[in-house]
């Protein structure tokens, strides 16, 4: 049985709308002032991260999840089903949408489809994120986007740090200029771009279009997702729940001095993004501090947070989910 927490170096990805605020944040050694996205917690073929600690130093995550299922609590899919991103928008991202899972099933060879969650870390102010669009119907849909009424289709929604938002599959969002997220998804890396801005890269090329696919996947009208967060105040902590759901639970952990944690998940992901403390097991206590991304296996029954930290922590579907979002079409 291994009571070890598993400490991940990130992969990072370069992006045309990639910046430096990930060196400037957190103090990671990216690989150019282009880079969009790290990738913190993940297993995902496109990306996977590596153990840099304990007995499994070494080891990618998707090893793990092969040979030692143990670890996740012996948890029933076919691939680790989560996927940790913390993403740098220094220009806008392109328009875009995602797939079910019946969908990515059936068209993208068996991948995962793609629902997603953002916590705003920071952004400039008055900064925005796409989320949703105007049309009524798939053929409105499509015209506006022949005829490149972008800026009648699109519904842009101002933002600040520590808002929340839940993105499922079929909803047209883009992060804009400016903004820092930590985004919570299913481990795929299916994406349809629908918009780029018309940009082209250092070749003078513009990046593909998904038009076909993006009109078969949109959910149209647009529906919006409003969340419900549960906040609890713990000796130690406030713990804010911010979805529930058949993909993932993902909730803020406000460490203010100390707080003893009891495991009732197969795992848990954890990214922290503000303070520093230490992380005490029984046996061992580890260092933690901003940056830090790590994952509590299965076998951990209790263990203690002590110090000034915020952090963000996900975790795989439990049985008889309670559910905290409604859907709603109301505009926000």
């Amino acid at each position: 049985m291994n009571n070890t927490p598993l400490f991940f170096a990130p992969v990072f990805q370069e992006r045309i709308w990639g910046g430096n605020r990930l060196r400037e944040q957190f103090g990671y050694d990216i690989p150019s002032e282009r880079t969009g996205e790290c990738w913190a917690i993940s297993a995902h073929p496109n990306g996977q991260t590596t153990v840099i600690n304990g007995p499994f130093q070494g080891k990618m995550l998707g090893e793990l999840w092969n040979d030692h299922p143990e670890l996740f609590g012996h948890f029933p899919a076919d691939r680790f089903p989560l996927l940790t991103k913390i993403l740098d928008a220094n220009a806008d991202l392109s328009v875009q949408v995602h797939p079910s899972d019946e969908y990515a099933r059936t068209y993208e060879h068996g991948e995962l489809g793609k629902t997603e969650c953002w916590y705003i870390i920071d952004c400039k102010e008055g900064a925005e994120l796409i989320y949703g669009h105007h049309a009524k119907t798939k053929e409105e849909l499509r015209q506006m986007m022949e005829e490149g009424q972008w800026h009648e289709l699109l519904r842009k929604i101002p933002i600040r740090p520590g808002d929340f938002f839940y993105v499922p599959s079929g909803t047209v969002h883009a992060l804009c200029e400016g903004t820092l997220v930590l985004e919570t998804q299913q481990s795929s890396d299916t994406t349809y771009r629908m918009y780029d801005y018309d940009r082209v890269d250092e070749e003078g090329n513009k990046r593909e279009l998904h038009l076909d696919k993006a009109l078969d996947v949109v959910t149209v009208p647009h529906v919006d997702v409003y969340y419900e967060p549960r906040v609890i105040q713990t000796t130690g902590a406030k713990i804010t729940t911010f979805v529930q759901n058949e993909y993932f639970t993902v909730q803020k952990w406000d460490i203010e001095h100390e707080w003893v944690v009891e495991q009732t998940d197969r795992f848990l992901l954890v990214s922290v993004l503000e303070g520093k403390g230490d992380l005490c097991t029984a046996q061992e206590t580890y260092p933690l501090k901003k940056g830090d991304h790590f994952l509590i296996p299965y076998s951990f029954d209790c263990f203690t947070i002590q110090g000034q930290l915020q952090c963000i922590v996900s975790s795989p579907p439990r049985e008889n989910n309670v559910f905290s979002i409604h859907m709603t079409t109301k505009v926000r």
